[in-house]
């Protein structure tokens, strides 16, 4: 079995243990479909970062961090369609990924289940909890925190996992020239360098928020040189 088949296999047995937590009357055809639906779209030829590796990594904090979540199902759900829709070219896809998990769940989980993965999905946009609902309750709130740092945790990742990181986005923005990919590759890093902290969580603060402004910064330096 090659990498990414061992990748996919384990996501999918992930998905369906959370999906089945959550819902009682799902088949395993119906989340069979529904996994087949995630993994084309992260195996698109645009995609050099935001791919089932990915999520893989995501899932790898996520085993460390679980016992310090509320509701385990709505935060794997939202890490798997997160980033479910991805083109490069266009500036809406935390939405476009939001409203896909809402309408593909929809027949499986509740109402409110769906509004919850929804509003988590959009707060990836802004990596800001208020900027999407401030009236969640505590848990949630943590929650969401902690999906919000998973998603982070890449900046805090060790220089050459950082290089990776960079390289590959950059490969997905090749449509843009080297001159227009500088500036506003800086512009955004600069942007995460202006936020009072990176992570929102004291256990991510604590780990990665040092490390992450350092390859920020670095990255900067590069890409000015």
């Amino acid at each position: 079995m090659d990498g990414l088949s061992q990748i996919e296999t384990e996501l999918r047995a992930f998905f369906a243990q959370h999906l089945f937590a959550m819902s009682s009357h799902i088949t395993p055809a119906k989340v069979h479909a529904l996994w087949q639906g995630i993994a084309v779209r992260y195996n698109e030829p645009q995609r050099a970062y935001h791919s089932l590796q990915h999520i893989q990594q995501l899932f790898a904090q996520f085993e460390q961090i679980k016992h310090q979540l509320n509701e385990l199902p709505i935060i794997a759900l939202a890490l798997f369609y997160h980033d479910v829709i991805y083109e490069p070219t266009r500036s809406d896809n935390e939405l476009k990924s939001a409203e896909h998990a809402a309408l593909s769940l929809s027949p499986y989980l509740t109402a409110e289940q769906c509004q919850h993965i929804y509003a988590l999905i959009m707060m990836t946009a802004s990596h800001q909890i208020a900027d999407i609902d401030d009236g969640l309750s505590k848990a949630k709130k943590s929650d969401a925190a902690y999906l919000l740092d998973m998603d982070l945790s890449i900046l805090g990742a060790s220089w050459s996992e950082y290089k990776q990181y960079a390289q590959a986005v950059r490969q997905e923005y090749m449509h843009i020239s080297s001159v227009d990919y500088r500036v506003g590759r800086i512009a955004v890093l600069k942007e995460l360098l202006a936020y009072p902290t990176l992570y929102l969580t004291d256990y991510y603060y604590a780990r990665l928020e040092e490390q992450a402004r350092e390859n920020i910064e670095r990255e900067i330096i590069s890409l000015a040189s």
